[in-house]
């Protein structure tokens, strides 16, 4: 498991006094400003968060050492992240994106189906993208209580019931 988690994304810059548009991706979308200093993916820069505002599709947000519309227009596209161990803990039958890329597929016979490439959501639900064994296909697999009964972190391994004809 990675020591770091994505919890939010700069989209751009908001105004012209070096404020940027932030996405958060944490449950309690206004408690990502609690879990910094957030890092860049390379962990090269760290950020302290002031939530300034809410806007449509996040948040207005000043971030140290961005003073200029130009300064947030370069992080445009940036990842930020937040050391595990800030994080609150989860109950059991919740994840972290993070844990579950690159954990092994089983259908409940034992069968190998993939291995999670992305965890996505297009607003109804997540969905897990798995790549396919021995092809560069994918197919997406609804996270779900019913097609994902079971995720074992320890074991490193998913099983699933996916809905009929889904891997056909």
């Amino acid at each position: 498991m990675s020591d770091t988690i994505c919890v939010g994304a700069i989209s751009g810059a908001f105004g012209v006094h070096g404020e940027v548009r932030l996405k958060s991706f944490t449950a309690d979308p206004e408690a990502l400003a609690d879990y910094a200093p957030l890092t860049t993916e390379d962990g090269s820069r760290s950020f302290e968060v002031q939530i300034t505002g809410a806007i449509k599709g996040g948040f207005a947000a000043r971030l140290s050492g961005v003073r200029s519309k130009e300064d947030a227009d370069a992080l445009r596209g940036t990842r930020l992240f937040a050391p595990r161990d800030r994080l609150p803990s989860l109950p059991d039958d919740e994840f972290y994106h993070a844990d579950l890329i690159g954990l092994a597929v089983y259908d409940t016979g034992g069968a190998e189906l993939g291995r999670v490439k992305a965890v996505l959501n297009h607003g109804a639900a997540d969905l897990l993208e798995l790549h396919l064994p021995g092809s560069s296909k994918t197919a997406l697999l609804p996270f779900t209580h019913a097609a994902v009964p079971t995720v074992d972190l320890a074991a490193g391994r998913i099983v699933a019931d996916p809905p009929d004809g889904l891997f056909e």
